[in-house]
């Protein structure tokens, strides 16, 4: 097993291949995001033969798995995910280290895997639901339309909700009766590679595999033939690789990519201190950095200050600092890059006129200077065009745009390369129900916004360049599965022909 956190060693994890753990000849070094220089820990490197063993582990697996019953693998993963809350603390801890994000948000990462993966097995009894269709006039047969599962798939998940979006696809795989192989992010394995490989050690040998590494010495869990399909959540511009990647083998995938996510406020909605605490969450959750996080306000134009000053009081109260800090609710961004990319965000709209406030106060401690921290800030009433709106932030930075119709509202939000996820807000639920049914994309809320509210039985994924295919629910198993149908000839409806 993974080592223990502890105040004098760095965490090392290894690679889980086969039904067997093993160390790599190199590993990816762990830095912390909010201490410049601190090592969190060390991950193994996989070489391009440790990927090629894990491929074949989860081939050979791939039988003895497929042809168990759905409610025979579901006792099975039960078991396997028994105790997984045991190190839920440790596994916290380790995460909001490598992340940034404060520890409740770890902890509630890795809860948020067990939710889901407890509501996968839910369906057991669905997976090999078929359906006949009997003889019809012309077509003397009875066809039984089934489901078989795809063989061996790949999971790879972002940093920055690694082990809860890890819940969204390969619990459903696995129960379709696929075997797998899961590939952490590269700057955030350590608590994933964890989680992942206690459940992998009470399941069959190769059933489920960890690797973690370069990037560029995982090309084979896309390419290779013996790849049936690639669930990969990300960027826009990631989605875009392992497409084109999966195009050589005609690998199927399904991609859950970036958002810009409108959450469009009616003249009507009731904005109370709950509202506006949910509003404030489904913007800065994260330090901005969750792919359905609102990432545009827009608000009638005679309720714009009412959201801007709700804001403004919730942000004022706002404590940026260390994720594991007591008192902490804002941690760093996770790179530099993106640091310095939302920074020029925030500068871009303030040379353009656009009113900006800033907020909060970065940390004062010495062992925090340098690190990606961030004022998060309100752009009130920007251009259109500037990039804060144009572009996925993916920070703590939020336009708030006022409108006078609706129809100004609904043709701004659906404005746009994206399409995963939009929300409404009103006092009646016919009027939202109305607007919300008018916006481009996957997810709608009522009221509410962001990945705390996601309900975990619904199917979910995006539209536009924000992906394609569906995870959660009986449409995310459906996901790992092909359609068969087997037809036999009716004598009887033949001779009636």
């Amino acid at each position: 097993m993974t080592e223990t956190l502890n105040t004098s060693a760095p965490v090392t994890t290894g690679l889980y291949i086969g039904g067997a753990e093993r160390r790599a000849a190199e590993t990816l070094e762990v830095l912390d995001p909010g201490k410049p220089g601190v090592v969190v820990g060390h991950a193994a490197a996989a070489s391009a033969g440790d990927v090629d063993d894990a491929i074949a582990a989860a081939k050979a697996a791939y039988p003895a798995w497929s042809a168990l019953s759905p409610r025979g693998r579901a006792e099975q993963m039960q078991a396997a995910l028994a105790g997984i809350a045991e190190a839920r603390d440790e596994d916290a801890a380790i995460l909001s280290q490598e992340n940034g994000k404060i520890r409740i948000e770890a902890w509630v990462d890795s809860l948020v895997f067990e939710i889901r993966w407890n509501l996968a097995l839910a369906l057991a009894d669905e997976v090999d639901a078929a359906k006949v269709l009997g003889p019809a006039p012309g077509i003397p047969v009875t066809t039984t339309v089934a489901y078989q599962p795809l063989g061996v798939v790949t999971v790879i998940v972002p940093f920055n909700w690694p082990i809860a979006i890890l819940g969204a696809s390969l619990p459903h795989a696995l129960l379709a009766g696929n075997t797998a192989i899961v590939k952490p992010p590269p700057t955030t394995p350590l608590a994933t590679t964890r989680v992942v490989q206690r459940i992998a050690e009470k399941l069959p040998p190769g059933v489920l595999n960890v690797v973690t590494g370069k990037d560029a010495d995982m090309s084979a869990l896309i390419t290779s033939p013996d790849i049936a399909k690639v669930c990969f959540t990300g960027s826009v511009a990631g989605g875009k690789r392992i497409m084109q990647m999966a195009s050589s083998s005609l690998t199927r995938v399904t991609l859950e990519l970036g958002g810009n996510d409108p959450a469009v406020i009616l003249e009507d909605a009731t904005l109370d201190d709950v509202e506006l605490d949910r509003l404030y969450a489904a913007v800065f959750d994260t330090t901005g950095q969750i792919c359905m996080n609102a990432k545009r306000i827009y608000v009638h134009r005679s309720r714009l200050d009412d959201v801007v000053a709700g804001l403004s009081a919730r942000l004022d109260r706002a404590v940026i600092g260390y994720g594991l800090d007591e008192g902490t609710t804002m941690g760093p961004l996770h790179s530099p890059v993106q640091k310095a990319f939302v920074a020029e965000l925030i500068e871009e709209a303030k040379a353009s006129g656009a009113e900006v406030r800033e907020f909060g106060t970065l940390p004062a401690s010495p062992e925090l200077q340098g690190g990606n921290f961030l004022r998060p800030a309100i752009v009130i009433d920007p251009d259109p065009s500037l990039r804060v709106v144009t572009h996925e932030q993916f920070g703590p930075v939020i336009p708030v745009i006022p409108f006078d119709t609706e129809e100004d509202a609904v043709a701004a939000a659906n404005d746009t390369w994206a399409g995963l996820c939009g929300s409404v807000w009103s006092s009646d639920p016919e009027h939202a129900n109305r607007v919300g049914g008018q916006l481009e994309c996957g997810y709608v809320w009522v009221n509410d916004h962001g990945a705390t509210r996601l309900d975990l039985r619904a199917p979910f994924g995006g539209m536009k360049q924000s992906g394609f295919g569906r995870e959660q629910g009986i449409e995310g198993v459906r996901a790992f599965q092909d359609t068969r149908s087997i037809a036999h000839l009716d004598p009887d409806a033949l001779a009636a022909g």
